[in-house]
């Protein structure tokens, strides 16, 4: 469980996180919503201590994520940032092997090896496995770093905006991996996303902030309301059944 106690943030005088408590529960997928600026990245990066919290406190299955040290919470705890910026000439594989540094400090054992080459192919990558980053299109990029993270094999991965750059068939596919990989191996995916429909489609919760605090929480079925969604993105969303699923339409 993902423990988040009276966590703020601030900038000067402006408050992006606004004393936030909230428990994720161990399992599935916990999507976080709301419009720009409602803290969400911030959350998110707080959690996974990529930055540092103006107060409160976060712990990951009982882990204080300020004080265990950086190679421990690594074996718990996976994250790709929004901005993913690297500034060495690397090949698809070679980043994808940063995800088992946790474990080996560079010196990649058999077993290592194996869960490269499992996360390259669950993401698509083989045939790019020696190409270099700055040689492949946005899509193909997000889908390296997301295949480093999981063959980092957390428990618990946070991605902020996965479907960045990913085309339709893409986001869908990836949305598919991190549902199987929630029910086949137990992981929990806390995922930062702008698409309300692919967060209804596929999490078990969801996570809405507005202003810095928790708007809503609660099921799909509990935040694909008409109402609630008026009131997160002031903005009429009609909210119709397709499939089984909630589907709100926002662009008419």
């Amino acid at each position: 469980m993902i423990e988040v106690s009276n966590v703020s943030k601030r900038y000067g005088d402006s408050v992006v996180v606004d004393d936030v408590s909230v428990r994720l529960t161990a399992g599935g997928i916990t999507s976080v919503i709301g419009p720009n600026g409602a803290g969400k990245s911030t959350l998110v990066s707080m959690i996974s201590r990529l930055l540092p919290m103006d107060g409160g406190k976060v712990s990951v299955d009982g882990l204080d994520v300020t004080e265990t040290p950086d190679d421990v919470l690594a074996r718990h705890l996976s994250v790709l940032r929004q901005d993913n910026q690297i500034v060495a000439r690397l090949t698809v594989a070679d980043l994808v092997a940063f995800g088992r540094y946790p474990y080996t400090k560079g010196r990649l054992t058999i077993e290592d090896k194996k869960h490269i080459d499992d996360a390259l192919g669950y993401l698509e990558l083989i045939p790019l496995a020696d190409r270099f980053l700055d040689e492949l299109s946005g899509g193909q990029r997000q889908r390296a770093f997301i295949a480093m993270v999981l063959c980092q094999d957390t428990d618990y991965v946070l991605l902020d905006e996965p479907l960045n750059n990913l085309d339709m068939k893409h986001a869908v596919g990836m949305m598919r991996l991190f549902r199987e990989a929630a029910a086949k191996f137990g992981k929990t995916f806390v995922l930062v996303l702008h698409d309300i429909n692919f967060a209804s489609c596929y999490s078990d919760h969801i996570v809405a902030m507005r202003d810095g605090r928790i708007a809503y929480q609660g099921t799909p079925d509990e935040i694909m309301d008409p109402a609630v969604l008026q009131d997160i993105y002031d903005l009429p969303v009609d909210v119709h059944e397709i499939g089984g699923d909630k589907i709100g339409l926002y662009f008419r």
